[in-house]
């Protein structure tokens, strides 16, 4: 494992582009395109204002760069750096923006939800989309790009408009059974929506392409109900973590529920693994010091070095009892993610911060439990495989595959704390991400395999 020396970042925007030949980052109001493999930069371009979100269209050809503050949305081209266009909302300002599945048309949401303006970059014509909702996860498109779907509120009733990319014409449109709808998910193959209700009312309704609904599935009542909502890249299931610290799932033939799994505060079955992270003080031969040491050396020697223990079962962890009494509690499934290859299920029960489940979904299972010394901050599957890396807000990565645990210390000078991380399309390396810098981390060819 090799890892690159440490990049300026501001606001955790950096992405690789969807055909894995630039990673892009922002410093302020910069934005930097970087070859991935060379980390030589290719383009420097300049923005108006401090970015605060970035994104890639799908033919990595464009890039958009959203200044929230001042309503102004910047396209930028890689095939011709000195092209580029300029979005600006004026008095209506922004909120959120992002690219249509054709790399050709900006979506933009004005303040206070009042509409989705869509931009296109070939004929410069504007379309409008009214009532937007003002929720989570408001937009949704399907994978092969060919259809939107977009919640809406108006009289005080929630619906979704369903639309055909290619021509922004509205397909459907039908109300949703929901008190507060708080957002809207595709399944991969496009054929279901997925649409679930605020925390404070425990509903999922699953509707077809042409609006019918075929499914609602809640599990209880008068309780703090969905939290976090992901779809198997299969289709087959949907996987539904709540405030009550389990995973639902639910199967694609009945629309019903054939397992849950649940995330106590003490795992007693042999048959699951637990890794333990536990720290170790680095061994260092005295051969290799010179003086004055050099500052990777120096930096390697006074950091702590961890490794992972097997646990004897049965283990407890640190759980966190929540605050009764303030808004969102830090309770319940906060973060699910399925494997690529379907395979396994990773979650973390934000009453126990410090531990990540892994669920093997052919048995309906748990398999794995990684402990942490310090609270998980992001997780994300490699793209082509089933291995996870994990990240805790310190300088070490964590990746899990079904053969083992590794624990590597990012050599670096200096405190750096990675909160998040993003792989590349190939599985090969990854960015990882702190609040001000950012390094990118190659995987050798034999633990790529």
């Amino acid at each position: 494992m090799d890892f690159s020396e440490l990049f300026k970042l501001s606001g955790l925007l950096g992405r690789f582009s969807p055909d894995g030949k630039c990673l892009a980052s922002c410093v302020q109001y910069r934005l930097i395109i970087r070859d991935v493999n060379t980390l030589q930069i290719l383009q420097l371009y300049t923005c108006l204002d401090q970015i605060q979100y970035i994104e890639w269209s799908s033919d990595s050809l464009f890039i958009l760069c959203a200044m929230y503050k001042r309503g102004i949305v910047q396209v930028w081209s890689l095939e011709q750096p000195d092209w580029h266009c300029k979005i600006d909302e004026g008095s209506a300002g922004l909120v959120a923006s992002c690219w249509s599945p054709d790399g050709r048309h900006i979506l933009n949401t004005t303040e206070f939800h009042l509409r989705i303006t869509v931009w296109s970059l070939c004929t410069k014509s504007v379309s409008y989309i009214k009532y937007p909702k003002a929720c989570q996860q408001g937009i949704a498109f399907t994978k092969d790009g060919r259809y939107m779907a977009v919640a809406e509120r108006r009289d005080c009733k929630d619906f979704v408009s369903l639309f055909v990319c290619s021509n922004w014409q509205l397909l459907r449109h039908f109300d949703t059974e929901t008190q507060d709808l708080f957002g809207i998910e595709w399944a991969p193959n496009g054929c279901i929506l997925a649409v679930w209700d605020t925390c404070l009312e425990y509903k999922i309704l699953l509707y077809s392409l042409d609006g019918r609904l075929l499914s609602t599935y809640q599990a209880y009542e008068w309780s703090l109900g969905i939290k976090s909502v992901a779809w198997s890249p299969s289709s087959q299931f949907l996987a539904i973590g709540s405030y009550d610290e389990k995973v639902r799932i639910l199967n694609h033939v009945t629309w019903k529920k054939i397992t849950e799994f649940e995330h106590p505060a003490t795992v007693t079955n042999t048959k699951t693994i637990v890794y333990k992270e536990v720290e170790k003080s680095p061994s260092v031969e005295t051969e290799r010091f010179s003086f004055p040491p050099t500052r990777a050396l120096a930096s390697s020697v006074f950091s702590t070095q961890s490794k992972y223990d097997i646990s004897q079962v049965p283990v407890s962890f640190q759980y966190i009892k929540p605050v009764a009494d303030r808004a969102n509690p830090k309770m319940g499934i906060g973060m699910l993610a399925f494997s690529p290859d379907n395979c396994f299920l990773a979650t973390r029960n934000d009453n126990i911060p410090n531990a990540v489940w892994i669920w093997d979904i052919q048995k309906l299972k748990l398999f794995v439990v990684l402990e942490q010394l310090c609270a998980i901050q992001s997780f994300q599957w490699d793209p082509r495989q089933p291995r996870l890396a994990v990240c805790t807000g310190n300088s070490k990565v964590y990746l899990w595959s079904p053969a083992g645990c590794v624990s590597v210390q990012v050599p670096t000078e200096g405190d750096f704390q990675i909160v998040s991380l993003c792989w590349h399309p190939s599985g090969d390396s990854m960015a990882l991400l702190s609040k001000d810098n950012f390094c990118v981390c190659y995987l050798e060819r034999e633990e790529v395999k």
